[in-house]
């Protein structure tokens, strides 16, 4: 990893400066997927171009113009419009021809920066290093799923209210249920141990990690039997998958104090 400092300005001329903090990261996974990208995409622009190249001065290519509009489009089409390379003459017949090249240098130096990119924070050096903000950078992901339970399994929906106190209220209610489900997952998960892997999730009974959202499927088809005053209700549980993830929660079910009935 690299650092430096980066100025960014604002959209208007009155807008002050802001210097940050500039770390750039390489990453040999992204690296290679660029790497492969790029070769696919002249691979393609490869196979289009010698088609045209064997199609100039014919039916379809008569002309310049024709010849020139297709290479336009191969270029924007295939993004290999910075690298390629072209001319068209006519021979003697004044039948047209195309020769085509990539050009090496443009190609070597985008091989040059595959894999690297930079994080900008405001967060002074001596608070948080390099290695640190990249390990906040990684976890940002996380951070993102939590969203799509906050819109999918919690279904949050939008809610008018007067106050703005009540607009704290509501958040801080689902930020409550957001972490009692995500603390449900996390539980049931460290219990798995280092695998993290429970079969009876699914029909298939494929191996997988288990999330808030299936956890709370399966125990969601709990059913209480009301009991009596001898008689005291209990829990019937009619698949192993739910025993299964009562125990991984640490919950006796037996020792529940269940409200007079």
């Amino acid at each position: 990893m690299l650092e430096d400092t980066h100025t960014l300005t604002g959209p208007r001329k009155t807008d002050p400066p802001l210097t940050v903090r500039r770390i750039l990261v390489h990453s040999t996974a992204n690296a290679a997927g660029r790497h492969a990208a790029r070769s696919k995409r002249l691979a393609k622009a490869t196979e289009d171009l010698d088609k045209l190249t064997a199609a100039a001065g014919g039916r379809h290519y008569r002309n310049r113009e024709k010849i020139v509009a297709r290479i336009g489009v191969i270029a924007a089409k295939r993004r290999v419009t910075s690298c390629l390379g072209w001319t068209v003459t006519d021979n003697e017949d004044g039948v047209p021809a195309l020769a085509w090249h990539f050009d090496q240098d443009v190609l070597d130096g985008e091989a040059a920066v595959d894999g690297w990119y930079a994080l900008l924070m405001s967060v002074p050096a001596d608070q948080t290093g390099p290695a640190e903000a990249l390990i906040h950078y990684k976890g940002q992901g996380a951070v993102e799923r939590r969203y799509h339970d906050f819109k999918g399994p919690l279904a949050v929906a939008p809610v008018f209210v007067q106050h703005n106190r009540r607009v704290a209220a509501l958040i801080q209610v689902i930020c409550l249920a957001l972490l009692v489900f995500c603390l449900i997952e996390r539980q049931v998960r460290r219990a798995l141990g280092p695998e993290q892997t429970m079969s009876g999730l699914y029909p298939d009974n494929r191996r997988v990690r288990p999330t808030g959202r299936m956890i709370f499927y399966h125990l969601g088809e709990l059913t209480l039997r009301i009991g009596s005053i001898t008689d005291p209700p209990t829990v019937q549980i009619t698949r192993g998958v739910q025993l299964h993830l009562l125990d991984l929660l640490d919950t006796d079910i037996g020792q529940t104090r269940w409200p007079q009935m």
